[in-house]
């Protein structure tokens, strides 16, 4: 496929009166991890689950791999709720080997292999058998983002996914997702911490459904004040500016 992993054109999204989602624009290319940053009520959530095809735009268009999103294209893409879906009195590994045959690993012994290797990476091999009911938010977190990326697919949206982990374990999620985009994956994650942001290669600040700011985190710095600027002073230049730019219109 030629072209951008995702296209979003003059995207708008209503829950009743509400518009969650203001005439939103964007491309994230192949390869890249791109991060949502914005604080509750940005419309980070819903802007994933439009691209991810479990919502319908009230105007405007999404492309994900070259056409619009749609239920029948979960084998090529993966996503990471906010909040776990698992099934509670599976364990560990049955919760990541169901994802896997609904993603479509038919060749058991290929499919038992990732799933192992999954499991591994979440760390939670020794909990492997466990019920999903008897374990801690933070693992059922690690379980989530197992199911997510059991299929190897090229799109991965992550809403949260680092929330409830203990730094050296977000560490080594940065590393893995970081190889991801080596082999030519598109990441698409929100997040509220800035140390999630340093992160991602490419950043879209977001305020009120809107896109403020964008660029890698480097431009951002530098946009706002330059190298000694942090990734939370640029996000409140880009507010700021938004905001002078809507009084001056």
């Amino acid at each position: 496929m030629t072209g951008p992993a995702i296209s979003v054109a003059n995207l708008s999204f209503r829950y009743g009166g509400l518009k969650v989602i203001d005439d939103l624009s964007l491309q994230i290319e192949a390869g890249t991890s791109y991060g949502l940053l914005g604080p509750n009520g940005a419309g980070k959530t819903t802007l994933i689950r439009l691209m991810a095809g479990l919502l319908k735009p009230s105007a405007g268009k999404v492309l994900c791999l070259g056409r619009p999103p749609s239920p029948a294209d979960a084998a090529r893409r993966g996503y990471m709720p906010q909040l776990p879906a698992l099934y509670s009195e599976l364990s560990v590994r049955q919760n990541i080997d169901f994802f896997a045959r609904i993603y479509g690993l038919k060749d058991a012994r290929e499919r038992s292999a990732r799933v192992d290797e999954v499991v591994r990476l979440v760390d939670l091999w020794d909990k492997r058998k466990t019920q999903i009911m008897k374990l801690s938010g933070g693992m059922k977190q690690r379980v989530s983002l197992g199911c997510a990326i059991v299929h190897k697919p090229s799109l991965i949206f992550l809403d949260e996914p680092t929330v409830g982990l203990d730094p050296e374990l977000r560490v080594h999620f940065w590393e893995y997702f970081e190889g991801l985009t080596r082999q030519g994956a598109a990441l698409v994650i929100s997040s509220h911490t800035f140390d999630d942001a340093a992160h991602c290669r490419k950043l879209a600040f977001m305020r009120l459904g809107k896109i403020v700011g964008e660029g890698t985190p480097s431009d951002l710095r530098a946009a706002a004040g330059g190298r000694d600027c942090s990734l939370e002073d640029a996000f409140l230049y880009f507010i700021r500016r938004g905001e002078a730019k809507k009084d001056v219109g």
